[in-house]
């Protein structure tokens, strides 16, 4: 650009303002860049399930509906089918509400379909042998100083138990260990119980099944194995939907909320917000710069030249804090989504997150900038001399 390194100038006049709003900005694409990709994840939830290697059976009608356990010997026999397990939430509690432990009532192969999960073979019979026994995490029991042998009371956000009440007692009788630190955060997390414990202790489950987890032989044939699956059940008062497990996670998820309208709020509060700072900011650099204008526009530049100097001026602007932004985030993700332990499960910034930031911070340095640029246009250079 011709006038480039008057633009730059005028940009960084004042580098405590430039550098404060800069930074606002690179808040701003950060944040549309982390959502973002939070938004992508949801989106992306009901695609193929080519290329997983185990997928989640669950209701089609609402997450918080059961199955029938008849349901397993059926799935069973569907061609390319390896391994059936099923699983409830039971939704416990340590001493305090606020002390949530994600917990699930599971069968005894559960954890054959988990090869990331490591656990002793004396601890596993011991899991198979006691009625009221679980498996905690590592994480877990380090957090509230768990160890084996240790009865712990729990109590269900959800199931009572025979007496009415929803205090329950388990004995830790093995510890949980991920495999892999940096993908299994979610293991060491957890806690599961004995199914059938839980089926005989809660008047409110009688046989029924929160979920089916199913591996398949073959991971490229998962998509048609789901389809076989759902169709069992097609046009009955329980029919299912199966997935991935993500795809299962984020379809829970917008069953508690409209992801994608929250999401769209924060969004257009951000840029909103980002709007106002901007603007302020280019209508008080415009301001101070009445005279140098006055004097651009005596030594012949045109009223154009002046138009597009502020423009591109608001347009910098935007684009050196939008591109840093996004830049971080293209870092930031995979770093979070690794060191999450595989809690977070996150696309990276692509090229689509990519095209509509550059979009929108084209739009947002116009808008901010094109107020300002025409009143640098429209200045009179005689009253602006004058300081009138």
């Amino acid at each position: 650009m011709k006038y480039l390194h008057l633009v730059w100038a005028a940009l960084f006049r004042r580098k405590t303002r430039t550098i404060l709003t800069l930074v606002s900005i690179i808040t701003a694409f950060v944040l549309f860049g982390m959502l973002d990709a939070v938004r992508t994840s949801f989106n992306q939830a009901g695609q193929s399930a080519n290329g997983a290697q185990r997928l989640q059976t669950g209701s089609k009608l609402s997450f918080i509906q059961t199955l029938p356990s008849s349901l397993e010997a059926q799935i069973t026999q569907v061609p390319g089918v390896k391994m059936v397990t099923y699983a409830n939430w039971f939704g416990g509690a340590y001493q305090d509400p606020h002390n949530q432990v994600f917990s699930f009532a599971v069968d005894d192969n559960y954890i054959d379909l988990y090869p990331e999960i490591e656990v002793s073979a004396a601890e596993r019979k011991a899991f198979h042998d006691t009625r009221t026994g679980v498996l905690v995490g590592e994480k877990l029991a380090k957090h509230f100083g768990w160890k084996v042998g240790d009865k712990i009371p729990m109590q269900s956000t959800i199931f009572p138990n025979r007496q009415g009440d929803k205090n329950w007692t388990f004995d830790v009788v093995g510890i949980l260990h991920s495999k892999d630190k940096k993908a299994g955060g979610f293991f060491d997390a957890m806690m599961l119980l004995h199914w059938k414990y839980f089926d005989e202790t809660t008047p409110y489950n009688r046989g029924a099944v929160g979920w089916y987890v199913t591996r398949v032989t073959d991971v490229n044939q998962a998509d048609r194995v789901a389809k076989a699956i759902d169709a069992i059940s097609a046009n009955s008062d329980h029919e299912t939907r199966t997935q991935t497990e993500q795809a299962a996670t984020a379809s829970w998820m917008k069953q508690l909320a409209d992801i994608g309208l929250i999401v769209g709020s924060i969004m257009g509060a951000v840029f909103f917000t980002l709007l106002l700072l901007s603007g302020n900011t280019m209508m008080q650099a415009v301001r101070e710069r009445t005279n140098e204008l006055a004097v651009l526009k005596t030594i012949g530049f045109s009223n154009g030249s002046v138009l597009g100097m502020v423009l591109a001026e608001s347009i910098l602007l935007v684009l050196l804090g939008g591109v840093i932004g996004l830049g971080l985030v293209t870092v930031l993700v995979p770093i979070l989504v690794a060191g999450s332990g595989g809690m977070l499960n996150l696309p990276g910034v692509g090229a689509n997150t990519w095209a509509m930031g550059l979009g929108l911070m084209l739009a947002i340095g116009v808008l901010v900038g094109l107020l300002p640029a025409l009143r640098a246009m429209r200045l009179n250079i005689v009253d602006a001399l004058a300081g009138r």
